[in-house]
């Protein structure tokens, strides 16, 4: 299982999937298991900035900056939404220094 994102986690879109936009929505395509998932509203914009490495810091802040969200829930939610992401194998989570997180290496 990826270790839990922090905020300076640089994060981005697995190459293990694929997705569209489907009016709005985003659909992705989990490759290696075979399974659709959606996202939608915020979750969405979240994945339209996960197409380029970005700390999960700069994530928060844009999305602060784009939505009228208090920045503990918006964070908590955020956190939340990267680590199910993760867990899915949709997105790759490193560390600042370019290196994948400790617990990818046993995923």
């Amino acid at each position: 299982m990826p270790a839990a994102p922090s905020l300076t986690t640089i994060v981005t879109a697995a190459q293990s999937q694929v997705s569209s936009d489907l009016a709005g929505e985003k659909v992705i395509l989990g490759l290696h298991d075979g399974i659709y998932y959606g996202l939608d509203g915020v979750g969405a914009r979240v994945w339209e900035l996960l197409r380029e490495p970005r700390s999960v810091g700069e994530l928060r802040d844009t999305i602060l900056a784009q939505y009228d969200v208090d920045s503990k829930q918006c964070e908590r939610d955020l956190l939340t939404l990267l680590g199910d992401l993760a867990a899915r194998g949709l997105i790759d989570l490193r560390d600042e220094a370019g290196s994948p997180s400790p617990a990818m290496a046993d995923a």
